[in-house]
């Protein structure tokens, strides 16, 4: 196995280490989010606060969902959008390179130079 392959090997076993044992070492914990606080804020000062719907994953579960899964799920969510962001950002570039080799070579033959490719 390459030193590369190992690795990514071990930052992949790093990563599902750090997600998994909070979720089995904290079992009793909660963990209060941004939504939380918002909601409490709104009930403080409106009264009382009536929720416009009820999130899928609840009413799936019938229940609340853990803080550490919601959490997880929103990070993974994350994960996927900036990995498409990237690819987009990414395939940008290479058509800018592709195009200024192909506007390089079009020049060349204008220019009447022998143009050789090689693959």
């Amino acid at each position: 196995m390459s030193n590369n392959k190992k690795t990514v090997l071990i930052l992949l076993i790093l990563t599902a280490l750090i997600i998994v044992i909070p979720v089995v070492a904290l079992k009793g914990a909660e963990f209060g989010g941004s939504d939380d606080a918002g909601s409490v804020m709104v009930e403080e000062i409106a009264g009382a606060y009536e929720p416009w719907f009820t999130p899928v994953f609840e009413t799936m579960l019938g229940g609340e969902v853990p803080g550490e899964l919601e959490s997880l799920l929103f990070c993974i969510q994350t994960g996927i959008g900036v990995g498409i962001i990237a690819f987009c950002m990414g395939r940008m570039v290479e058509r800018k390179k592709w195009q200024e080799a192909g506007e390089q070579i079009t020049g060349q033959e204008k220019a009447g130079d022998k143009i050789t490719v090689t693959g």
